[in-house]
C-alpha cells in the first residue's frame, strides 16, 4: 500500500520515528540497523511495510532496499513475526543476517532475544534459498569479510568447473568468514575443492 514516506523527521529512538509528512505524522517502527543511518538526518525517504494485525495497522520503516526485503523474507518463515524479525535486523547488519543465513550459522541466529534453536534453523531450512537471489542484489562491497574481486572470480571459476552456485557461494563464504585480508582467486578456488 505505501512503498516509501519522505518528510521531516519529528522524533526518531531505536524503536520508531515519527515522519512528518505534509502534514501528517506517520509512527514507523525500525531496526537500531535504520536508525543508526539515520539518526544524524534531518529530511528523509524512508521505504516501508504495512502490517495488518488484529488489533491495528504498523507501519515498518527501512533505511534501504535490502533491509525491506529481508524483513519480508523472514516474516514468511513459521514462527517469525514483524517483531521478531524487526529484533534480528537490530541485532546485525543485513549483509551478517543474510551470510549467516546462506552458511548455516546458527550460532548468530540464536544470539538474537527471541530465536531459540528451532527457529534459527526453521529461518535456514526455509530462506537459503531465497537469501541467494538477495545476495546477488546487493553491492558485492557490503560483504565485509569477503574480498568482493577475488570472491566473484572465485565463485565464477568454481561455476564454470561444474558446481552449482549455491554450494560454492557457501564454501566460499566459510573460507573467508574469518580473514579479512585479500585472498587470491587460486587459493580461494584451492581450498573450495578441498571441501567440495
Amino acid at each position: 500500500m505505501y512503498d516509501f514516506i519522505e518528510g521531516k523527521i519529528e522524533h526518531a529512538n531505536p524503536a520508531f520515528l515519527v515522519l512528518n509528512c505534509n502534514g501528517i505524522g506517520f509512527h514507523l517502527q525500525i531496526s537500531i540497523n535504520t536508525y543508526e543511518k539515520i539518526k544524524s538526518e534531518k529530511n528523509i525517504r524512508i521505504l516501508t511495510h504495512l502490517a495488518i494485525k488484529e488489533d491495528g495497522h504498523y507501519l515498518y520503516g527501512f533505511f534501504d532496499e535490502t533491509e525491506r526485503q529481508l524483513f519480508r523474507q523472514l516474516i514468511i518463515v513459521n514462527g517469525v513475526g514483524t517483531n521478531t524479525a524487526r529484533m534480528i535486523l537490530s541485532g546485525q547488519s543485513p549483509t551478517e543476517i543474510i551470510s549467516a543465513i546462506s552458511t548455516g550459522n546458527l550460532s548468530l541466529l540464536k544470539a538474537v532475544k527471541g530465536v531459540g534453536p528451532k527457529t534459527a534453523q526453521r529461518i535456514i531450512l526455509e530462506l537459503q534459498d531465497k537469501i541467494g537471489k538477495l545476495s546477488q542484489s546487493m553491492d558485492p562491497d557490503q560483504f565485509v569479510n569477503a574480498a568482493p574481486k577475488s570472491f566473484d572470480e572465485a565463485l565464477l571459476a568454481l561455476q564454470a568447473l561444474g558446481f552449482q552456485r549455491n554450494i560454492a557461494e557457501k564454501t566460499l563464504l566459510k573460507i573467508t568468514n574469518n580473514n579479512k585480508l585479500e585472498l587470491s582467486v587460486e587459493f580461494l578456488i584451492k581450498q573450495s575443492l578441498k571441501q567440495l
